[in-house]
Formats: C-alpha cells, structure tokens, sequence
C-alpha cells in the first residue's frame, strides 16, 4: 500500500540526476509539493500534486530558520498529516520537534529495496554521491546496513 506523503525539493532533484524519480509514485500516493518546492524542482511529473499549505503564519515563522521551500512542506505535512521526505538537516531538527514522521531520499531507497522495486542501493548512493548528494559516512554505512548491503 502506498503512503501519503509530503517532499521536498532535495528529493526530486537528487532522484531525477540518478534516473530513480519514478520511484516515487512507486511508494507514495499522493506527492503533495507546495508551490516553492515545484518551483525549486523545475518541473512537475502528473504525479507530483501541488497544494500551498493553509497556515501562512507558519511558514513565515519556519521562515525565519529555514529555507521557504523546506518551511512550507513542514506545514503542508502538519496540515495533512502526512510522511515528510525531507534532507536538509537543520529543517529535519525542527520537523522531528514538531512530531512530524520524516523520511530522507536515502531512507527512500532502503524502502524501495525492501518493495522488490531496487536490486541494490549502493550503486544508487554512489551515483547520489557524485550528483552531489551529501551525507556522513556514518549515515551511508546505517543505510547500507538496512538496506542488507
């Protein structure tokens, strides 16, 4: 069963440079994005459905600390209730005090391996790498790990 979800733009991005984007509506139904993040993505696949979060004072205050893009999906996902794929770690720190349940686009392939929809994540972290996609080694060895690599 696909999840309800909120991204991003980091994610569509980085999933698009490595061709894994379709994995996506793969696991998640709906994709909601808000204006800023469609904007920041460039494009928009039918899949990706744009909504504007409702509670501007929110975001102006998420605003404050993050990046607009990053500030309105927190909202959104508020708003609907919804998973957050989200990277940007600062943004993360403030999803998780707000009780928001969050995944990452590295966390997005261990699940898509364990869906049957990925044969292996570690070539797809190495491509995600020299997209210029960061994350610790630390992070990359945990994932790995999940993901029975």
């Amino acid at each position: 069963m696909k999840e309800p979800a909120v991204t991003d733009s980091s994610c569509l991005i980085v999933l698009e440079r490595v061709d894994q984007l379709e994995l996506l509506p793969a696991l998640f139904h709906p994709l909601l994005a808000s204006p800023t993040v469609r904007d920041e993505f460039s494009s928009q696949p039918e899949w990706l459905q744009v909504q504007a979060p409702s509670n501007t004072a929110l975001v102006n205050v998420l605003r404050l600390i993050m990046g607009e893009g990053e500030a309105e999906a927190i909202a959104l996902a508020i708003e609907r209730q919804y998973l957050l794929i989200l990277d940007d770690r600062k943004a993360r720190t403030w999803a998780k005090r707000l009780g928001i349940r969050l995944i990452g686009t590295a966390g997005i392939l261990v699940r898509a391996k364990r869906a049957g929809l990925l044969g292996a994540v570690r070539p797809i972290l190495e491509d995600m790498e020299v997209a210029g996609f960061r994350m610790s080694p630390q992070l990359k060895q945990e994932v790995l790990r999940l993901a029975g690599e």
